[in-house]
């Protein structure tokens, strides 16, 4: 499952590592958020399951004004939930979700 998520968020950064402001503010082509609150909340939800592998309180992700630091913070995450050393479910929710984010961009 690590292998999964690692290769899902690599898979996902070189797709909008690229991307310019104005992309990443277009609408995702599922439901009304823009491409970058999608990531966001990706984003957020990685932390959410770190923490609770970590047994930790959750926290809020801040959100930057550019969106260009998504894809970093997408990477911190991971490596916080994979050093987290997280349920197996936790990581197969977290892989299906990094794709599922990957598909609506």
């Amino acid at each position: 499952m690590e292998l999964e998520l690692g290769r899902g968020v690599e898979l996902l950064v070189r797709q909008v590592g690229h991307w310019q402001q104005a992309r990443w503010l277009a609408v995702a082509s599922t439901g009304n958020l823009s491409r970058a609150d999608l990531v966001h909340r990706l984003v957020q939800e990685m932390a959410d399951l770190a923490a609770d592998a970590e047994g930790q309180p959750r926290r809020d992700v801040p959100r930057l004004d550019n969106a260009l630091a998504l894809p970093d913070q997408l990477r911190v995450m991971a490596a916080d939930l994979l050093a987290a050393d997280p349920p197996a479910e936790a990581l197969t929710r977290a892989a299906a979700q990094v794709a599922a984010t990957r598909a609506a961009l």
